[in-house]
C-alpha cells in the first residue's frame, strides 16, 4: 500500500478510537461547516457501509458533530459534541443508508439553517485524511490537506478569469484547479486549492466578482 503521509501511518493527535472513524469524521464535519460558512442550525448525516455499521462505538456519530460545532480532531470537548450540539441548537439526525458507495467509510451531509443549505459527501481515506468527492451534487476532489477556495458561478464567459485575476493581484499560488459545470441549470463550480489560507477580504472581494453566487474557504 502507498502511503501519501507519515500521517497516514501513525495516525492524528485526536479524541476517539479510531483515525479513520473519529478523526477523519470530525474533519469532514468541520468542512463542511467551513463550507456553509457558519454553524447550521441542522444536519441530515447519511453513514454508509463501515461508518454506518460501526459510527456509534467508534466515536463517528460525535466526530461529526464536533466538526460541525468547529472543533478540531483533539478537542477535548469532542466525547460531548452531540450533548454541546443540541445545547447550543443544532439538530443532527443520523440515517444508515444502504445505497452503493465507492468508499466504505462515506458520508453524506445535508446541513442549513432556515434560508440555506449545502449537501456534501466527504470519504475518509485513513489516518485522519479525508477526500470531498461531491458538494450540491457537483462532483469534485477536495484532499483537505490544503487551504481551499469553492466558487459557484453562472457558467459564462469571463467568469474563471476573474477569479484567477484576483488571486494573481494578491500573489496567491495556485496548487491544483478543476471546474465542473452542470449543463441543465447552467451553473458551475471552481475548486481551488491554495498555498495559502485565503483572507477574508480577499473572499469578500472574490463574492463580488461579475457571474459568482457563492464563495466558501477551507483553511489549513
Amino acid at each position: 500500500m502507498k502511503y501519501n503521509s507519515v500521517f497516514e501511518i501513525i495516525g492524528p493527535v485526536m479524541i476517539g478510537p479510531s483515525s479513520s472513524h473519529t478523526a477523519g469524521a470530525a474533519r469532514i464535519g468541520k468542512a463542511a461547516r467551513n463550507l456553509f460558512r457558519e454553524q447550521p442550525r441542522w444536519a441530515k448525516i447519511h453513514l454508509y457501509e463501515s461508518f454506518a455499521k460501526t459510527y456509534k462505538g467508534h466515536g463517528t456519530d460525535f466526530a461529526l458533530a464536533g466538526g460541525l460545532l468547529g472543533f478540531e480532531a483533539d478537542d477535548p470537548r469532542m466525547s460531548q459534541a452531540l450533548k454541546l450540539a443540541e445545547e447550543c441548537g443544532l439538530s443532527i439526525e443520523f440515517i444508515e443508508d444502504t445505497s452503493a458507495v465507492s468508499h466504505p467509510n462515506t458520508a453524506r451531509l445535508i446541513i442549513g439553517n432556515d434560508k440555506e443549505q449545502i449537501e456534501l459527501v466527504g470519504i475518509s481515506i485513513g489516518g485522519g485524511t479525508i477526500e470531498i468527492t461531491e458538494l450540491n451534487r457537483f462532483e469534485l476532489r477536495l484532499s483537505g490537506n490544503h487551504p481551499a477556495i469553492l466558487v459557484m458561478h453562472n457558467d459564462r464567459f469571463g467568469a474563471i478569469a476573474s477569479v484567477t485575476s484576483i488571486l494573481a493581484k494578491y500573489e496567491i499560488n495556485i496548487g491544483h484547479m478543476e471546474v465542473n459545470r452542470n449543463d441543465t441549470t447552467k451553473e458551475a463550480i471552481m475548486v481551488i486549492e491554495t498555498d495559502q489560507n485565503i483572507e477574508e477580504h480577499v473572499r469578500n472581494e472574490l463574492a463580488e466578482a461579475e457571474h459568482i453566487t457563492r464563495v466558501s474557504t477551507i483553511d489549513r
